[in-house]
């Protein structure tokens, strides 16, 4: 792990000079930089909302600390358009920085900030990618773009961000080692695994303890269908992946997934409790948008598979239900209503698609666009819930090819394919059967032969003869 932060002399010698006369607000920088990139709280800052109140208290003036403050708030969840204090603080930086004597490069970041926080994710890669232009090196517009690229479901863009920057880093300056992983999470989401596998490997022989090239070779090797290999590799490096506290619930995701696809179900539920539950409300506030998509997508594939899993959901609904009106993302929005539906919350379920409409009527910007073109799937997961089966095969179907866009990862994603296969088993006429036994076909050329096709394939032999 890098700690040798680095002060004002040190970030100049390196092409990115930081507007500020105070060596402890340069090295608070590089500590909150390093936990972002590393998704860890380092105890000797006090972790990273910490690092990064130190780095304002330093120097109140900087406006890189004030522009990293407006980012982590927008990393745990709030958006300008719902928070008047928040628009506030924001406006007041960006008429800040049109008067300060900063850089230009600082200036880009405190505009990518403001589109950010206004909910302009796409807007905002747009002002990343522009800084990467003269500043190659810049680790926080990398992170930032990678992130965000993340969320929009922009897999060739997340990976070729990274491509373009990587060969003017040596493999010497601080923070290298995380752009492999990142690139390895590129490759693996524009399906090219044995490289993908390469760079992780290669990440992790820098940084054992880098949770992002863990994740991304986690990612391979589900997608290549070694679920053994992944359970051996998760469980022999445990020690190294679960320092990083703002991730690690999701490594253990994948672990359970691995159980799902071996048919092994208390397999799973074992890893839920044990780990993605007792884990959800730990580490930092940046990452609780993918800690509910855990939670719900994980219950949701387990209910699919007539699995009991009996009052679980409600620790999930407590956990969305003041968060309702929040609206950072199409796809945590979706996992939000799967919560409902899974808590039997019905009237909390409608509260949300009314509070959906509201948004895409009432505000502006990409992330509302997306979720506008994701009411469908909106619709066919309330289909679903109300035994409207053949419905939710009819609303997802046609669209099924354009899910990515709701962002994610192709893991991720994957509960909605599953989603579609179950919606199809259970609807009624040959029609949904036969195309059912196609799906899981066509997910057995992909992932080659699991106890779980060969469940679900059973499954269709089972409603035939319903």
């Amino acid at each position: 792990m890098h700690s040798n932060w680095r002060d004002c002399q040190e970030w100049r010698s390196e092409g990115l000079p930081l507007s500020t006369t105070s060596n402890e607000a340069c090295k608070m920088y590089d500590a909150t930089l390093a936990q972002l990139l590393g998704f860890y709280n380092d105890s000797s800052v006090g972790g990273m909302q910490k690092s990064a109140d130190k780095m304002v208290e330093a120097d109140p003036n900087f406006i890189m600390g004030q522009t990293w403050s407006c980012l982590l708030k927008r990393y745990s969840g709030q958006l300008t358009w719902r928070d008047a204090e928040f628009q506030t603080n924001v406006d007041d930086l960006v008429k800040r920085a049109e008067t300060a004597e900063i850089t230009g490069r600082e200036r880009k970041h405190v505009n990518a900030a403001k589109l950010f926080a206004d909910g302009y994710s796409i807007e905002a890669c747009l002002a990343w990618e522009k800084i990467l232009v003269d500043y190659p090196t810049d680790a926080l517009a990398v992170k930032l773009a990678h992130d965000t690229y993340l969320d929009l479901g922009y897999q060739r863009q997340m990976r070729d961000s990274v491509a373009r920057v990587l060969p003017y880093w040596k493999t010497t300056k601080p923070l290298y080692g995380y752009l492999l992983g990142m690139y390895s999470f590129g490759l693996v989401e524009t399906d090219l695994y044995a490289p993908a596998e390469t760079m992780a490997r290669k990440g992790l022989e820098m940084n054992k303890q880098d949770i992002w090239s863990s994740h991304a070779l986690v990612h391979v090797l589900e997608m290549t269908a070694r679920y053994e290999e992944g359970i051996k590799f998760l469980n022999s490096t445990r020690n190294d992946w679960t320092t990083c506290d703002a991730l690690a619930y999701h490594n253990f995701w994948h672990w359970a997934l691995y159980y799902l696809e071996k048919g092994d179900f208390d397999g799973a539920l074992g890893i839920y409790d044990a780990e993605v539950l007792q884990r959800h409300n730990l580490g930092c506030k940046s990452e609780q948008g993918v800690k509910l998509h855990d939670a719900s997508s994980l219950l949701a594939r387990l209910e699919m598979e007539g699995i009991n899993v009996g009052d679980r959901w409600d620790d999930v609904y407590e956990y969305c239900r003041p968060i309702i009106d929040s609206h950072v993302r199409c796809f945590t929005d979706i996992h939000m209503l799967m919560a409902c539906h899974g808590a039997k919350q019905k009237e909390l379920g409608q509260n949300l698609m009314e509070s959906i409409r509201d948004y895409i009527r009432n505000t502006k910007g990409s992330n509302r666009d997306i979720t506008q073109s994701g009411l469908p799937v909106f619709e066919a997961f309330e289909a679903y819930n109300d035994e409207d089966y053949g419905r939710a095969v009819d609303i997802i179907h046609p669209i099924r090819y354009d899910l990515v866009k709701l962002g994610g990862s192709n893991a991720q994603r994957d509960v909605f394919n599953m989603f579609l296969i179950h919606a199809a088993l259970r609807a009624p006429g040959r029609y949904y059967q036969n195309l059912a036994r196609q799906l899981i076909l066509e997910r057995e050329a992909l992932r080659q032969k699991t106890p779980l096709i060969d469940q679900l394939m059973a499954k269709t032999v089972t409603a035939h003869m319903d």
